[in-house]
């Protein structure tokens, strides 16, 4: 007994073996891989600057200077789009779960609003981003309502609430539609109402399916604010944009554009971390 609490646990030579060989198999991969990387963006980038435009390419896209002395107004821009998400970003989401509530409520007496909350939907889901912005922005001061701001700022954020409301409606619909219907006669059988149930049972659940979806929603509503500027509104686009028109350069687009890149791919690839973790997580339930 004593012996055998004192020797440790070795590898056979046949385990050895196979790990070794599982080592070698992914240093060929890692191999491969960065060799084939490595001719396919070399090829492109070889083709890219043997190009004949390519000088008046990179001064009128690639002007690091003017860059450089872009940047500070492109930035000041890029904190209005922020502002818009954010904002924008708790509004539809409380809008959003109004609507899919009302979507999946059977019943009778909301029967009209549910009528309208799908009525919603299908308009400001099948409406472009842009048109609404334009019927909103121009529109609603038209109308010389009383009370109601004229600002573009705010019209801008109302037309991307609206619409992006509608998407992230359906898609907290959805998860909501994926909880199975034992879990509401579980939690009904123990006494819960029809709203505890809703509240306390299906909507924790749902939310958790779908947040890989909103994640994606709010990367793309980060990029899409970027269209209040065709009501004025000084964004990152533009203050690219009226810094392109001074001097027909058009480096201050590509900042703009590197600005978002550097705040929606960390996004984007937390979004590909939470729906592998969502998968793994599936298929650690579904195995016997």
């Amino acid at each position: 007994m004593t012996e055998r609490k004192n020797s440790a646990w070795s590898p056979s030579s046949r385990e050895l073996e196979r790990q070794g060989s599982r080592r070698a198999i992914n240093r060929k991969q890692v191999l491969i891989a960065a060799l084939s990387s490595l001719f396919v963006l070399g090829t492109l980038a070889l083709v890219l600057v043997t190009s004949p435009g390519w000088q008046t390419v990179k001064s009128t896209f690639f002007d690091i200077e003017y860059g450089k002395e872009v940047l500070p107004k492109v930035l000041q821009g890029l904190w209005i789009n922020l502002q818009l998400t954010f904002i924008g970003g708790a509004a539809i989401g409380v809008i959003a779960l109004g609507l899919a509530l009302l979507r999946t409520t059977k019943s009778p007496t909301l029967t009209p609003f549910r009528f309208l909350a799908t009525a919603y939907v299908d308009i400001f889901r099948g409406a472009p981003l842009i048109l609404i912005i334009l019927l909103v922005g121009f529109g609603v001061p038209a109308l010389g309502l009383k009370g109601i701001s004229s600002n573009v700022i705010f019209l801008g954020t109302v037309a991307v609430v609206l619409t992006y409301s509608a998407y992230v409606a359906e898609v907290i619909r959805s998860g909501i539609l994926s909880i199975h219907p034992s879990q509401r006669a579980a939690a009904r059988s123990l006494g819960l109402s029809s709203g505890q149930t809703m509240r306390y049972v299906v909507l924790p659940q749902a939310i958790r399916r779908v947040v890989p979806p909103l994640l994606n929603d709010f990367v793309s509503l980060l990029k899409d604010t970027g269209l209040v500027s065709i009501l004025g509104v000084t964004d990152a686009v533009r203050a690219a944009q009226i810094n392109a028109s001074r001097t027909f350069n058009y480096t201050p687009y590509v900042v703009a554009a590197i600005l978002f890149l550097l705040i929606t791919i960390p996004m984007t690839r937390y979004t590909d971390r939470a729906i592998r973790q969502r998968t793994n997580a599936q298929s650690s339930e579904g195995a016997i």
